[in-house]
């Protein structure tokens, strides 16, 4: 018997994997001391624990420990890079690059920014979800300071060419930032490799505990300084004071430990079950669309289109299914995903968009189980749909003169 409900929201937040829970456990009640504590051994123990954990973060990207600083997660960490470049580099220059698709926490990073004098450019994206290297490359001017594009997309999945752009950025003399909360664990990440200066973490999109995150920061080559945006006490060499959340560093730690040695495998497993879910939803239904490159994506996700079919009475239609939609309640509107816009996805089919996150504890059972949920919940609904008939009918819905309500 399959059991109800199942979760495919993988992108939004994961469970602390079991491995995960026992090695933070200790830190609650008995290795309870603080990492700044250096007159006794529960501070030191403490301070040896997140020091494992800094190593088992640098190992998963190929950066040195001394190069990890933790934060609460990859909205503090974007901000502290972002924020962090353009106040220690405001005399070299105050131009700062990024893409449509970015997460709020980038796209709202640089806004504030511009209320204080900071000039963004952000850059649009192909149909695919991809930024156009020539565009950036165009976009470079001597006042250039920072490119901050994101490692992989959190609702299309679409990985960037990373390694392209922090060439380009090394090759200009700019400092490159990558958001890749959603890629690290998933994806092979290495900072040397792909020439990336700073790097979010977040422990709860790879199977660690909310509110615990990293900022890799280079230390040579060139040497990245930061201007902090939280001050007392000087912790996390100075960038980022705060009591350490050691439970939760530990468990960031673990959780990049276990990524380390399953990537490779788990990566294979979960295309295996996209594809699955993918090919079975686009045999049984018509008028389905993949949103953003499939060439390039992460292996867990599946961002589908289902024309005619409202994606929020998709949700409700498949209650016992965890998954989200390409629109956002805001106030008393629903808009479509910005995301999807900036792809060129018209309104209409960005409101029917799904976005399924595949992760570690999702079955094949599971997926062949949503599969048939979400079939038979678009076959309903178009059967309610008069535009769907419509459509069938031979109607070209774009040159109908619709009626204003009276």
């Amino acid at each position: 018997m399959i059991k109800t409900p199942i979760y495919m929201d993988y992108h939004a937040t994961t469970p602390v994997d079991p491995r995960v829970l026992q090695a933070m456990l200790p830190f609650f009640t008995e290795q309870f001391g603080n990492a700044a504590s250096r007159n006794h051994s529960f501070g030191w123990e403490a301070e040896r624990a997140v020091d494992k954990a800094r190593g088992e973060v640098a190992a998963l990207i190929g950066a040195t420990a001394k190069e990890i600083i933790f934060t609460s997660g990859a909205t503090e960490s974007n901000n502290l890079a972002i924020k962090g470049v353009a106040g220690m580099y405001a005399e070299k220059g105050n131009h700062i690059i990024t893409a449509a698709t970015e997460h709020k926490a980038v796209l709202d990073t640089c806004k504030r920014l511009q209320k204080q004098g900071v000039q963004v450019t952000v850059l649009p994206v192909g149909k695919d979800g991809l930024v156009d290297l020539d565009a950036l490359r165009r976009a470079i001017t001597d006042k250039t300071i920072l490119i901050s594009i994101m490692h992989a997309n959190n609702e299309i999945g679409v990985l960037q060419p990373v390694r392209e752009i922090g060439r380009i950025a090394k090759e200009r003399g700019v400092l490159f930032h990558t958001d890749a909360t959603q890629a690290v664990g998933k994806v092979p990440v290495n900072v040397i490799d792909d020439n990336i200066d700073l790097l979010s973490i977040s422990a709860h999109k790879m199977y660690g505990p909310k509110g615990v995150g990293a900022l890799y920061v280079r230390r040579k080559n060139p040497r990245v300084q930061l201007t902090a945006q939280m001050d007392g006490g000087g912790h996390e060499r100075g960038m980022r004071s705060g009591t350490l959340n050691v439970t939760g560093i530990v468990g960031l730690g673990a959780a990049c430990a276990v990524c380390l040695q399953e990537l490779p495998s788990e990566a294979v497993r979960l295309a295996g079950l996209r594809d699955r879910l993918k090919s079975r939803l686009e045999a049984a239904l018509e008028e389905v669309y993949v949103n953003g490159s499939m060439e390039h994506r992460l292996p867990n996700n599946l961002n589908m289109s289902f024309a005619y079919v409202e994606g929020e009475s998709m949700l409700m239609g498949i209650k016992d299914v965890a998954v989200s939609s390409g629109s956002a309640c805001t106030s008393a509107t629903l808009e479509p995903s910005y995301v999807l816009k900036a792809l060129g996805v018209g309104d209409d089919l960005a409101h029917t968009s799904i976005r399924f996150g595949l992760g570690r504890f999702n079955t094949e059972e599971e997926v062949d189980y949503v599969a048939e949920r979400v079939i038979e919940t678009v076959n309903k609904l178009r059967e309610l749909s008069p535009l769907y008939e419509m459509a069938r009918a031979g109607v070209d819905l774009k040159t109908v003169a619709w009626q204003p309500e009276r």
